[in-house]
């Protein structure tokens, strides 16, 4: 990356420092980088890279380890420095702390040892499952529900929009849970071969992204799969949310980094009208404008992380603030960058025309730009 300053913030302690020195030169020496063709199987060999690098730890704790032990700045860290060079493999990386982290900060000590060593060492793919077609942002419209029946749960429903779906090993559903009232809701750990699941084609999208929809049928799970405390499902979806939202933002910074950089080259050395398109103050402009955004939008997601891991517990308004500017200010920088490239930016197989695709989906899930704002208003207004 052409600026490193963001490293020696006070937010960040010299074992990050060291840690995304060590990120990026694994990246630039081992990363594979796969056709994005095949989502699904690019998304494995991702996995497998990142489990062999030794990387997935940081997202998935030890069973026996407090919860806390998940260093929301590593994983942002991460997460930015993979996110420099490819959207899926930063993806791979994050989606095995989201898919396990209900399980590690909610789930029982038998959960967290069934299924935290196998998501760390990249043998298990990991997801969480909340969307559906009709309930996304509104999740008082969820339809998905669980039900006692004698020693077991029986979920009946559909998720939709489900990000590794027909490739993790275990999904953990949120659901509706009747029996805890208008607002009672559940969280079960699933696996993939319960024959009361099946998962549909995947979903095709503009930048590729393994998205399908799962479907629940007389879908039986023992009580023992229950994540948190019956009823209280929501609170584990928004919990695990919390630690994870900001990181979103750290993807974003890494798209954003990289089309600045991308822009940065070929602005020195494009030539027009006798003299570099540096030289031109209007580039200059479009230039300050995105090293500001991105300076702005890394100061919230690493305020929101560092929140985080000096123990407070709840930073829902900071890391709303830090996903909401992170995704709308990469948007725009890179927006910038592919105008500054001109033609060249819009060829595919260009990284900033790969990134325009790949950033849109980032002020979509994990709660919408609107959604971000609905946040953090409700939150000025009730302090």
């Amino acid at each position: 990356m052409t600026d490193r300053s963001w490293l020696d913030w006070p937010f960040l302690d010299d074992r990050h420092r060291a840690l995304e020195r060590d990120v990026a030169a694994w990246r630039d020496r081992d990363l594979k980088i796969e056709n994005d063709d095949d989502p699904l199987a690019a998304c494995r060999s991702y996995v497998a890279q990142l489990a062999a690098g030794g990387w997935l730890r940081h997202a998935v704790p030890d069973p026996a380890a407090d919860a806390r032990s998940l260093d929301v700045r590593t994983i942002c860290v991460i997460r930015e420095t993979l996110g420099y060079a490819s959207g899926l493999a930063e993806f791979a990386f994050a989606m095995q702390g989201l898919g396990s982290g209900p399980i590690a900060l909610f789930g029982s000590e038998a959960l967290r040892r069934t299924y935290l060593p196998d998501a760390a060492s990249g043998t298990a793919i990991a997801a969480i499952a909340i969307s559906e077609s009709g309930a996304g942002s509104d999740v008082a419209a969820m339809q998905t529900t669980a039900r006692s029946d004698g020693g077991e749960i029986v979920v009946d429903g559909e998720k939709s929009w489900i990000s590794n779906a027909g490739l993790a090993a275990f999904y953990v559903v949120i659901c509706r849970w009747p029996e805890g009232g208008d607002r009672g809701y559940i969280a079960l750990v699933i696996d993939a071969d319960n024959p009361g699941l099946s998962v549909s084609a995947p979903i095709d999208l503009m930048a590729p992204h393994p998205l399908g929809t799962l479907t629940f049928a007389n879908c039986r799970v023992k009580k023992a799969a229950i994540v948190g405390e019956p009823g209280q499902g929501m609170r584990v979806a928004l919990g695990t949310l919390d630690v994870f939202r900001p990181t979103v933002g750290a993807a974003a910074l890494g798209f954003a980094r990289r089309a600045l950089d991308d822009a940065v080259r070929h602005v020195r050395a494009r030539h027009v009208f006798g003299k570099p398109l540096a030289d031109f103050q209007l580039t200059q402009a479009k230039i300050a404008d995105m090293a500001t955004a991105i300076d702005g939008a890394a100061l919230l997601v690493y305020r929101a992380a560092w929140l985080r891991d000096r123990g407070v517990d709840r930073i829902t308004r900071e890391a709303a603030m830090a996903k909401l500017v992170a995704t709308e200010s990469a948007q725009r920088v890179i927006d910038d960058a592919l105008q500054l490239l001109g033609g060249r930016g819009v060829v595919r197989g260009e990284a900033v025309e790969r990134l325009y695709r790949e950033i849109r989906a980032l002020r979509i899930y994990e709660g919408t730009s609107e959604i971000q704002k609905l946040i953090i208003a409700g939150q000025v207004l009730k302090d």
